[in-house]
């Protein structure tokens, strides 16, 4: 079995204590990135927050021998579908042509179940 190692935030990042990433054999798995810098502070905007978490995700590639061109596949948690247009937008600009495949689910989207 290959052996498992954890990393822990990036360098300067106050967060609760927990693995960013995880890495088994050639498989990295990233997660609970957050959308503020070293200082703590959580910009007001969803395009700054966004901004922060692609930084965040770079970091802990590289710490990885890692870059975007590895990725997989991302998922994206939002809490306004609104956010979802000006997501989508900065996604394209952080991964250029190479998109990954991607979950994308909004909590305020809202779906109609016809009773049977």
């Amino acid at each position: 079995m290959a052996p498992i190692k954890h990393f822990a935030a990036p360098a300067g990042l106050t967060t609760p204590p927990l693995s960013f990433a995880t890495q088994v054999g050639d498989l990295l798995f990233i997660s609970g990135m957050p959308g503020f810098d070293a200082d703590g502070t959580i910009p007001e905007s969803f395009e700054a927050q966004f901004g922060f978490v692609v930084r965040n995700i770079k970091r802990v590639l590289e710490e990885a021998g890692a870059s975007f061109r590895d990725l997989v596949k991302v998922n994206v948690l939002l809490t306004r579908a609104s956010d979802v247009a000006p997501m989508n937008a900065l996604y394209a600009s952080a991964f250029g042509r190479r998109l990954t495949r991607r979950a994308r689910p909004a909590s305020s989207t809202r779906f109609q179940i016809p009773r049977c």
